[in-house]
């Protein structure tokens, strides 16, 4: 409310002219007058003589313009700073990510992307926590799977797939496993869960598998995986060199459970800034 009227008023008082200004400010005259006259209601001050051919500045006038020109200025400078910031991104990123994808895939293109931007400050905080975004201050974070917390914007970035898998060795010692239920036979190794994902008849389900070792670790079920200990379900990013290889033999193909999202999450009231829409981008076009 305070600010109505100030633009029209400079306008006025740098061209003289209630009409002039109205057609550099592409609105009606009567829309200019309007604006003024509540200016002045509005301060008890008489800005302007009006007459016939002219309109000048009281002497009230011209020290209120003094101070409307500056402000003015000043919002322009703003203007031009945030259109710099767009064409020239800078500023400070936090974000954060699971440890093992943040490692491995997500912290080396984001030295990547600092690397064509120097002007951005990047801090990270890798975890399998899901934090609070808002309370933490991140601007960022890169979610695995399916996506629970819907106040949350969302942009898939890509896909992961989760494989089974064992090294030829083990095979040839304990024989190939062709169906779900032969998996009972075998030594699976464990991480956090004690229980598979697959896709039998167009349906998920979840298959309890059991072994003697289990680990919080993927690097360290890949190793066993490789030494010939036992069968593995990980994701992409740990096992798709060995795959690539041959160290590592895919298993039960046919019961993949589809591929699962990689996705930016970034707060819904929060606006996506050049900088973060810049990194969002990059990691979306590399991660596809």
């Amino acid at each position: 409310m305070q600010w109505e009227g100030i633009s029209e008023f400079v306008y006025v008082a740098e061209n003289e002219s209630f009409t002039l200004a109205s057609k550099k400010m592409a609105i009606s005259t009567a829309q200019v007058s309007r604006q003024i006259s509540a200016l002045e209601k509005r301060l008890n001050i008489k800005l302007l003589y009006r007459t016939t051919r002219k309109v000048s500045l009281t002497e009230e006038g011209r020290v209120f313009y003094q101070h409307c020109r500056s402000v003015l200025d000043g919002l322009n400078a703003a203007e031009q700073a945030i259109t710099h910031l767009q064409s020239k991104p800078q500023g400070k990123i936090k974000l954060t990510a699971p440890v093992t994808y943040g490692e491995q895939q997500v912290l080396p293109l984001v030295n990547n992307f600092m690397e064509k931007y120097n002007h951005i400050n990047v801090t990270a905080y890798l975890s399998n926590q899901q934090l609070d975004l808002v309370e933490g201050g991140y601007d960022l974070a890169i979610r695995l799977g399916k996506l629970n917390d819907s106040s949350m914007m969302a942009r898939k970035l890509g896909k992961r797939t989760n494989y089974v898998c064992a090294s030829p060795d083990y095979l040839n010692k304990y024989g190939t496993p062709h169906a779900l239920s032969e998996l009972a036979k075998h030594s699976c190794l464990l991480g956090t869960l004690d229980y598979w994902h697959f896709k039998e008849s167009s349906k998920e389900k979840n298959i309890r598998v059991t072994g003697r070792l289990r680990y919080n670790n993927g690097f360290g079920l890949v190793d066993a995986a490789l030494k010939g200990l036992g069968i593995v379900q990980l994701p992409d990013y740990y096992v798709q060199n060995y795959i690539e290889n041959g160290t590592l033999l895919t298993l039960l193909d046919n019961y993949r459970v589809p591929d699962e999202g990689i996705w930016a999450i970034y707060p819904q009231n929060r606006h996506l800034s050049p900088k973060i829409r810049l990194l969002v981008d990059y990691l979306a076009e590399q991660l596809t």
